[in-house]
Order: structure tokens, then sequence, then C-alpha cells
């Protein structure tokens, strides 16, 4: 790998860019499905415990490839032809092919930001084994945001792999397949799980109310384990911030209602992939704004 990048590094990114849009739909998929698998999960576990039959919906096995992607209006299903990553939501104008319907605007930016995502990793890791890792992590941590922003949900199903897998690479450092030793992941994972307990336990403590969710725990986990837990406060400080101002932007406009929880996980998922890229050069400007260097 590390040749045909020398050799042809214009034709690697390019191939990479190209997978990151392929992948991007696949993210789609995994945005939209995931949380009604869990939700199908979680009344035929209802519906057994108090010896109920399980309801017609819950009769169709959904999963992440069937039944196939159809149209949420009409419910054609789609072609191969209209489901090429961003080029079929052009040549449609944004529209379903059977019934005219309106499509998101949401399927082709996730794989337009997929490919971007797979593009910045790939120039700033270059051909090494954690490239290819810190793909699989920047495209979790994309569908972790877009899942918990439509559903204050942020799924088991991928927090606890990512989390297993930041431990088990941090193994294989020295070979290049993660960015910090074991020592160092554990302790991060540790330390971001624990972190944002103490802080929901306090803000319970005091208000009566419960400020976050446990996956927004298991996400910084996440992101300790992968990063170190010397990234934990630029992260939830950059965290905080964003969601900070675009909460606040969304009360002044009325669409989000006082008091209304707004989610935390995307505003942790962005920081801890700007951290993951940009890390060192934020950290060099804020000591450089500040005056501490």
């Amino acid at each position: 790998m590390v040749e045909l990048f020398a050799l042809q590094p214009l034709f690697c990114y390019a191939a990479i860019t190209l997978f990151g849009l392929i992948v991007g739909s696949f993210v789609n998929v995994v945005i939209l499905r995931l949380p009604r698998m869990m939700e199908a999960e979680w009344r035929a576990s209802a519906a057994e415990i108090l010896g109920q039959p399980a309801t017609a919906d819950d009769t169709v096995r959904v999963n992440l490839s069937r039944p196939r992607s159809c149209c949420g209006n009409c419910g054609t299903p789609i072609r191969a032809i209209h489901n090429i990553p961003v080029l079929s939501f052009v040549f449609l104008r944004g529209r379903c092919a059977a019934c005219g319907t309106a499509i998101s605007w949401q399927y082709p930016a996730i794989e337009i930001a997929s490919a971007a995502m797979a593009l910045l990793v790939a120039l700033h890791f270059g051909p090494t084994p954690f490239m290819v890792m810190a793909l699989l992590f920047s495209w979790c941590l994309l569908a972790l945001a877009m899942i918990d922003w439509h559903t204050q949900l942020l799924p088991d199903a991928l927090s606890l792999p990512l989390l297993w897998l930041g431990l088990l690479i941090s193994l294989g450092h020295n070979a290049g397949f993660a960015l910090v030793d074991p020592a160092t992941a554990i302790i991060g994972a540790a330390a971001g799980y624990l972190v944002l307990w103490l802080v929901f336990q306090v803000f319970l403590l005091v208000t009566g109310k419960e400020g976050m969710g446990y996956g927004d725990f298991k996400l910084l986990a996440v992101i300790g384990a992968w990063l170190g837990w010397q990234t934990l406060p630029m992260v939830l400080l950059m965290a905080s911030l964003a969601g900070a101002v675009v909460g606040g932007a969304l009360m002044a406009s009325g669409q989000l209602a006082r008091g209304k929880p707004m989610p935390f996980g995307p505003w942790l998922a962005i920081a801890g992939w700007l951290t993951l890229i940009a890390g060192d050069t934020i950290m060099d400007g804020y000591l450089t704004v500040s005056g501490l260097r």
C-alpha cells in the first residue's frame, strides 16, 4: 500500500474518496434502520415479558440488508441505478422516480460528509495501519452523531464494539495500529465514562433532572480509548461550546423550546473527530490566542 501511495497518490486519494461515498450510502442505511431495529427489539422483549403476542409490524424482520430500500412515501423499491451516491440524487432532482416525493437532503449530505472525512483522514495519516482504523472510527462517529440528533439514542450496537476495538488496537500501538498505548487507552476509556457520569450525578442531585443519557458516557469513553485521556478536556470544551452556541441559536429562533433536551452526542462526535484530525493544531492555536505560549 505504501508503494502504491508513493507511485499513484492522486489515484489512491480519489479511490478512498469514492469508497467514502459508497460507505456514506451505507451509513445512511444505518442511521435510518438501526433505531427501528432497536425499537422492534424493545417491543418484542416487552411483549414477551407481558405474555402478549408480537405486533404485525414486529413480525417483519428489518435489518441493515433487508428489506430492500424503498421510497418512504409510495413504498416503491429503489432501483440500483437510482441508488448511486450523490449522482442519483442529482439526476432525479431530489425526487422519487416513482411518485415524485422530495428526497431528504440528508442522504447526499451524509455521503459527501463521509467522502470528505475519508479524504481528510487519508491526507492526515497517509498509508498507515491506523489510517484504516481511523476511517472506521470516523464513519461510526458520523452514524452515532446523526442517530442521536434524530432520536436522542446512541446505540450500544455501535458504541460498545467501537470502544472494545479502540482498546484492542492499542495493543498494536508500536506497530502503528493506534495513536495511544494500552495504558493510555484504558485510562482514557475509564476517565471518559466517569467524568460525564459524575456530571450527570451532580446535575441530578442539584436539579432533580437527568441532564444527559448513559450513551453520552459511553461515547466519551470511546473517544478516550481511541485518542487517550489527555484529549478529553479539549473534546469536552469544544463539545460544550458547540452545543451551547447551537442550542442558544435554536432557542432564539424558536426551533427549540426552553427546557426541551438537545442531544449532546453529536457535539461529542464532532469534537472527537476534529481532535483526531487536528487536535495538535487546535491546541496550539488555543495556547497562542490565550497567551499561554
